[in-house]
């Protein structure tokens, strides 16, 4: 979402570095060129405003001018005030704590992903060890409601079946009561989204907020605000009118792997005057991602996230396999088998495209290689390997003319592929061999 930002800031940051003394005329064009980047990518004005004034402050001062290192020093200043624009670095944590069951309505426009939000959130809290429960109380909208039951049964959490029928406060006293059975400490319900704001869906969501109240003892629900980062200014205008009328909790933003400006994700903490919590990247229902401004300007400025990428890796690696695959590469036992297994657990972490956003100058380096073209030849060579039987991914040297060919027709390939596979394959192993080797020298 951020790649036109990103360009317009590494624009920047070059020709800083190409000056060989960086004068305040220098600091000036490049403020001014932030300040366009910032204002294209849809930042509020008031916190673009903001963000330049501190800048601008920090930079005429012997923070920057005063450095041997200008541009470097420009650089961490403009790091720097993206974090605290984005809610600093000591932004507020999603915090669990006082006494379960804790209760979430989640609420937004309709299409902004509430649904799937809800499902993903749950999905998020099981995996820290907490127990959800799922209420679907969008009644008004059956294909929702059936949707989050499909959604809770594919991640194992238990659902309660609402029926069109049901009014939407009975269902969160009956969800919370319900919830108690399957000892869950945690309940999400899914509330009725609308194509515009209007005076009927605030009254319902205020009474469920109450409801909920009332069926808690102690403590009270929190409210969650699904918003469309596609949505631009739209997103920062639902985010206040909602926050206004319901005093919402906090903020998750979805869709922030698609191709808007994004610069909702830049200014709804402030203009809203409540915290992003969330933040979704993509329809799997791993694709939810706790709101960091630290990382997220650390990917906008293209230093990567390394953090994350660490995260998403273990979050999907198997830790038995890897200590095996270990095993394997000092022996240099590697197989056919093993090569097949990381390619799906890498395409269990994302895209190509995003995983380099992950790593520091990674955007830079996604425009200089045909990444589509790329994740069609792992495509081909997991069909190929998926094509073999599993003697002949583990001894690949008994490949003769006859298998290959056996194999390419099962797989829609070439022979010329598979030889391409098995050479690549071969060097791969040959330079693993020579790297464990030095490893223990």
């Amino acid at each position: 979402m951020f790649e036109t930002l990103t360009e317009k800031f590494s624009s920047v940051f070059s020709k800083l570095r190409g000056y060989g003394v960086v004068s305040e005329k220098n600091i000036a064009d490049a403020l001014r060129e932030v300040r366009l980047a910032l204002l294209e990518a849809d930042v509020h004005v008031g916190v673009v405003k903001s963000f330049l004034e501190k800048t601008k402050e920090r930079a005429l001062g012997e923070e920057v001018l005063g450095s041997l290192k200008a541009a470097e020093q420009f650089f961490k200043v403009v790091h720097e005030e993206l974090i605290q624009a984005l809610g600093g670095s000591s932004f507020p944590l999603f915090d669990l704590g006082g006494k379960p069951p804790h209760i979430f309505l989640m609420v937004g426009l309709q299409g902004s992903g509430k649904t799937t939000t809800a499902a993903k959130l749950a999905h998020f809290f099981k995996k820290q060890g907490r127990h959800p429960y799922l209420v679907p109380a969008d009644v008004r909208r059956p294909a929702a409601i059936e949707q989050l039951k499909i959604l809770a049964r594919s991640i194992d959490i238990p659902c309660w079946d609402t029926q069109e029928s049901d009014r939407p406060v009975d269902l969160v006293k009956q969800g919370i009561k319900e919830s108690a059975d399957h000892f869950s400490d945690l309940i999400l319900i899914d509330t009725a989204g609308r194509q515009h704001l209007d005076e009927s869906l605030m009254q319902e969501l205020k009474e469920m907020q109450k409801g909920a109240a009332e069926a808690l003892t102690g403590g009270s629900p929190r409210t969650l605000l699904v918003v469309d980062a596609m949505l631009g200014q739209g997103a920062l205008a639902t985010a206040k009118a909602f926050h206004d009328l319901l005093k919402i909790d906090g903020v998750i933003l979805t869709k922030l792997d698609g191709d808007a400006r994004g610069g909702a994700a830049l200014s709804v903490a402030s203009v809203a005057g409540c915290p992003v919590y969330f933040t979704g990247v993509g329809e799997k229902i791993d694709d939810l991602e706790l709101f960091d401004p630290s990382r997220l300007v650390s990917r906008i400025l293209d230093r990567g996230d390394i953090l994350s990428l660490v995260e998403k890796a273990t979050a999907v690696m198997d830790q038995t396999g890897a200590v095996e695959l270990g095993r394997k590469l000092v022996k240099n036992q590697l197989t056919l088998e093993d090569f097949l297994s990381q390619l799906r657990q890498m395409k269990k972490m994302g895209s190509l495209t995003s995983l380099l956003g992950f790593l520091p100058g990674g955007k830079q380096m996604a425009r200089k290689v045909d990444l589509e073209n790329v994740e069609r030849d792992l495509r081909k060579k997991e069909a190929i390997i998926n094509s073999m039987t599993i003697k002949e991914r583990r001894n690949p040297e008994i490949l003769n003319g006859s298998r290959r060919l056996r194999i390419a027709k099962g797989s829609g390939t070439q022979v010329s592929d598979i030889n391409r596979l098995l050479k690549e394959f071969a060097e791969m192993k040959k330079m693993m061999k020579s790297f464990t080797g030095r490893m223990w020298l």
